[in-house]
């Protein structure tokens, strides 16, 4: 949902004597809030977790086989995300923008990693890069999906492979050798023992080093020809060739594959898997390719483009974080990922970061933020799904989490069920599978201490989304006790201030609000709904929470 503010622009007319100032001219105008990636409230879900919508496609190819414990296809699906940005989840929860697992083809049979046989139910193995899964749900399922999330303020950001196909199984070949390896195995020493090699046993590694012309898989060509597409496949493959000039090799067919999903259907992001396992130009082509295709569609669909914002590029180079600023070592040499295609990193730092002291941890990043990454942006999590060690794993701090999360500078990532306490520890399961339970809807709809959660994380959210000062702003301590802080965002023609007071006092309070609020200014608690007036340059208010969320009255939602 798109907000408006009014801000009132003060022109000063300075005469050219520097001893003499005429009057001041008043002027002003209403402006859209902007919305900056450097501020987005970023909601990440597995796709077959989230919500099943659609029973008829909970299984194909036959995958019915046994698992162990969360390691088998659940039922969610496509149009179960959709279902509920129609509901209103979403904006209710702050959320502008959703990145959901790979959709692609996974493959079709099961793998045994010592947890019993898994099938591909999160996304990251790959069989088809060209068409959706079908648990998934249906291309036109995905393109119903950007639309309504476009109408409702949401970007889409899509998760992009390039590293690796899936494995191998008795159903599913390895891809030729010139472009897969299936050996060595990665040992994370150095550079090249965390790229030319695969990440771990039976997960072959795309030769994203080659620059060689290789034909199209016999497999896949068998497939699309069964399919009935083969044909218009190799039209397009020809015809992306012919304009970009690149050889034939096994990243450019993946790019061309993943960008038709950005000029076919108008996603607004990628986030990119396994970043530091490829070599880093890999990135620089990816975002290229990832603009033109950007720019193809807003050019065919100019009634349906949201802003000027550019095509948005995250990257998961695990292990980056924002203290290092914008080098990542591995071992015997630096890379700056920044300087190869992305404006965004997701920072590994903040679920430590997170057992800080509310003012260590926001003045930190505002200056990170505000200096050495100035112009670029890290975005913060908590949980997620492949991250074993993550802030709170027993859900004891839920509120604490959200606060944190949600107040520090960067954008946020909230992984599904970190809003209203989804358990991270359900008994029976193996490594990462207990990070992957099913939504606990029933627990939002029937439980109080729930309830109560989420309206925390849907208060600070919707904040956060109201605010562009607050991610993408400077932060400034007003008070330490009681602790009161500021954030301030401008550009040219918008200005954002805001003022925050935590661990207050219960009941009758008095906030300092700086300079940020003139004298007699009406504010909002955004938190409570009470209002307040700036006398003397405080603002006295009586609420039943700790926390004020203060906003200058006048400005429209």
């Amino acid at each position: 949902m798109k907000n408006i503010f009014l801000i009132v622009l003060f022109t000063f007319v300075t005469a050219c004597s520097s001893h003499k100032n005429k009057s001041s001219i008043v002027s002003s105008k209403v402006f859209e809030a902007p919305f900056l990636w450097e501020n987005a409230n970023i909601y990440f879900l597995l796709t077959d977790r989230f919500y099943n919508a659609d029973t008829s496609n909970d299984i194909n190819y036959n995958r019915n086989l046994e698992t162990g414990k969360l390691r088998g296809f659940e039922g969610g699906d496509i149009k179960g995300i959709t279902k509920k940005i129609e509901e209103g989840y979403f904006n209710q929860l702050g959320i502008n923008a959703i990145w959901f697992t790979p959709i692609v083809e996974q493959i079709h049979g099961a793998v045994d990693e010592g947890t019993g046989l898994s099938y591909g139910f999160h996304g990251y193995w790959t069989k088809d890069w060209t068409t959706l899964d079908p648990n998934y749900g249906t291309t036109e399922d995905l393109k119903v999906l950007v639309e309504t999330a476009h109408k409702n303020g949401i970007r889409i950001i899509l998760d992009g492979v390039i590293n690796h196909t899936g494995p191998v199984t008795e159903k599913d070949q390895v891809w030729p050798t010139n472009w897969v390896r299936t050996e060595p195995q990665c040992n994370y020493q150095s550079y090249d023992s965390t790229i030319t090699c695969t990440l771990v046993k039976n997960l072959p590694d795309i030769k994203t080093e080659s620059e060689e012309s290789v034909e199209l898989p016999k497999h896949l060509v068998e497939k699309w020809k069964a399919e009935g597409r083969y044909e218009q496949e190799l039209k397009e493959l020809d015809a992306f060739f012919a304009r970009t000039g690149y050889p034939r090799a096994p990243k450019y067919y993946i790019i061309k594959w993943l960008t038709d999903y950005v000029i076919e259907l108008g996603i607004d992001g990628y986030r990119a898997d396994t970043v530091k396992h490829t070599e880093e130009s890999v990135w620089n082509v990816f975002k290229t390719e990832c603009d033109y295709a950007f720019a193809q569609w807003k050019n065919n669909n100019p009634t349906k483009v949201l802003d000027n914002n550019p095509f948005y590029l995250v990257g998961e180079v695990y292990n980056y974080g924002i203290s290092t600023g914008q080098n990542f070592n591995f071992g015997d040499r630096n890379v700056n990922y920044f300087e190869n295609g992305f404006k965004s990193l997701i920072n590994f730092d903040f679920k430590h970061n997170a057992n800080d002291n509310y003012e260590a941890i926001f003045s930190k990043y505002s200056t990170i933020l505000n200096g050495e990454l100035k112009g670029l942006s890290t975005v913060n999590y908590v949980s997620s799904h492949d991250d074993g060690s993550p802030f709170d794993k027993e859900r004891k701090r839920s509120k604490e989490s959200a606060t944190k999360l949600l107040l520090t500078p960067g954008a946020s990532q909230v992984y599904y069920g970190d809003e209203s306490a989804r358990t991270l520890i359900i008994e029976g399961t193996v490594g990462d599978a207990t990070l992957r339970s099913n939504m606990n809807w029933n627990d939002i709809k029937n439980n109080l201490e729930t309830k109560d959660i989420l309206e925390h994380w849907q208060k600070l959210g919707k904040f956060r989304a109201n605010h562009p000062s607050v991610g993408a702003g400077v932060h400034k301590l007003i008070s330490t006790q009681p602790y009161i802080f500021q954030r301030t965002y401008s550009n040219e023609n918008y200005k954002d201030e805001v003022v925050v007071g935590l661990d207050l006092a219960v009941g009758s309070k008095e906030i300092k609000v700086g300079n940020v609020f003139a004298e007699g200014t009406t504010v909002l608690d955004a938190y409570s709904g009470k209002e307040g007036t700036v006398r003397n340059g405080l603002v006295k208010i009586s609420t039943e929470f700790s926390i004020v969320l203060l906003e200058n009255k006048n400005h429209k939602k």
